[in-house]
C-alpha cells in the first residue's frame, strides 16, 4: 500500500485527494495546506485523513512514499525538489516549473535517485486523446500537415501566471503526446487587457518541421467556451471537440489528392476528395482516476510515467520560448 500526501487543498487538490482516496493500491495518509479553513473543508469530506499545515512534517515522515503537489506554479520547483531530496515520489500539477533550468534540475534529481517524477498532464490520459494517439500512430491520417487548437472561455483569471502558462499546457501536452518531439521553433503574440500586464489572450505558432505547423489560441476573455483541435493529414483529417458529449472525435475522409503521374498532371495538378465521416466509440471514464491510477502503478512497479518529468520539461521549454516571443512582439524563437 502506497501512502500519499496531497499538498494543497485549493482548486485542484480536492480532485486529487478524492481520486487517490478511491484508488486501489494507495492510501491518502495526509492532506497538507497552509490554510486552516481549507483543511477544515478537507477534514469534513475525509475524516480519516490526517490534516497538517506543515510541509516539513510530511517530508520528515518515513511512512509517506509519495506526494501530489497542487499548489501555485511559483512553488512547484522548491516543493518538488525538497520532496525528491527527501526520497519521495512526486506528482506535480502542470506546468512542472516556471523556469527551464529548474525543470532540468528536477528531472536530473529524480533520475539520480530513481524516483518517479510525473506531471499532471491530465488530458494525455483521457480516452479521446488516447484514441487520437491510436489513430495517428496507425497512419490513418497519413503525413500530418497542420494542427489548429482552440481553448478559450471567460476566466478563470490567474494572479501568478498568464493565459499561456495556465491553458496552453493542456493542448501542448496533447500535441507533444501525438507528435513525440519538440518543435524546431515558434512565434507567439499576446495581449493584456485587465491592467495587470498579464496576458489574457495569446496565439502560438509552432513549427515542428517536415511540413507540420501547429497553431494554438488560448483566451480568458471569450464569451463562449471552446475546446477543439483539428489535425489535418495527407490522407484524412481529425476533429476533436472535448465539449461534444456524444462524438468527441470525428475522422473525415476529405482533403486533396496531388497528381503523381504525368497523365494526372495534364488533367489537373490537384483534385478534391470528399468521403465518409467516422466517429469512433469513446469510453466514458473519469480521466483523473486513470491518471492517479497510472501514478500509483508507476510508483509500485518502478515504471516511467506517460507524462514524466521529461515530458513536463518539453512543455516548459515551449512555454518559456512563447513568453520570450511575446515580449519581443512575436519574435521567432529557435528550440
Amino acid at each position: 500500500m502506497i501512502n500519499i500526501a496531497v499538498i494543497g487543498y485549493g482548486y485542484w487538490g480536492p480532485n486529487l485527494l478524492r481520486n487517490f482516496h478511491e484508488a486501489d493500491g494507495a492510501r491518502v495518509a495526509v492532506c497538507c495546506d497552509q490554510s486552516e479553513p481549507q483543511l477544515a473543508k478537507a477534514r469534513k469530506r475525509h475524516p480519516t485523513v490526517e490534516m497538517t499545515t506543515s510541509f516539513d512534517a510530511v517530508l520528515a515522515d518515513p511512512a509517506i512514499h509519495a506526494v501530489a503537489i497542487a499548489t501555485p506554479v511559483r512553488t512547484h520547483y522548491e516543493m518538488a525538489k525538497r520532496a525528491l531530496e527527501a526520497g519521495k515520489h512526486v506528482l506535480v500539477e502542470k506546468p512542472l516549473t516556471m523556469r527551464v533550468e529548474h525543470a532540468e534540475e528536477l528531472c536530473a534529481l529524480a533520475e539520480k535517485k530513481s524516483l518517479v517524477l510525473m506531471v499532471d498532464h491530465v488530458f494525455v490520459y483521457s480516452p479521446p486523446v488516447q484514441k487520437m494517439k491510436e489513430i495517428v500512430d496507425s497512419g490513418r491520417l497519413g503525413k500530418l500537415f497542420f494542427i489548429d487548437s482552440v481553448r478559450i472561455n471567460l476566466g478563470l483569471f490567474q494572479h501568478d501566471v498568464n493565459v499561456v502558462w495556465d491553458l496552453a499546457p493542456h493542448d501542448l501536452s496533447i500535441v507533444d503526446h501525438l507528435v513525440g518531439r519538440l518543435p524546431r521553433g515558434l512565434s507567439a503574440f499576446g495581449g493584456s487587457h485587465a491592467g495587470n500586464d498579464i496576458e489574457d489572450v495569446a496565439y502560438l505558432n509552432l513549427d515542428y518541421g517536415d511540413g507540420l505547423i501547429a497553431n494554438f489560441h488560448v483566451n480568458w476573455l471569450s464569451p463562449v467556451k471552446v475546446r477543439s483541435m483539428i489535425i489535418g493529414g495527407s490522407d484524412q483529417s481529425l476533429i476533436y471537440d472535448d465539449l461534444d458529449a456524444s462524438e468527441k472525435i470525428k475522422v473525415y475522409n476529405r482533403g486533396i489528392s496531388v497528381a503523381k503521374t504525368q497523365e494526372e498532371r495534364r488533367q489537373a495538378l490537384i483534385s478534391y476528395r470528399s468521403g465518409d465521416v467516422w466517429s469512433p466509440n469513446i469510453a466514458n471514464t473519469e480521466v483523473l482516476a486513470k491518471m492517479t491510477a497510472h501514478f500509483i502503478e508507476c510508483v509500485a512497479q518502478g515504471r516511467h510515467p506517460l507524462s514524466d518529468g521529461r515530458a513536463g520539461l518539453r512543455i516548459v521549454r515551449i512555454l518559456d520560448a512563447a513568453q520570450r516571443s511575446i515580449k519581443t512582439q512575436g519574435g521567432r524563437v529557435t528550440l
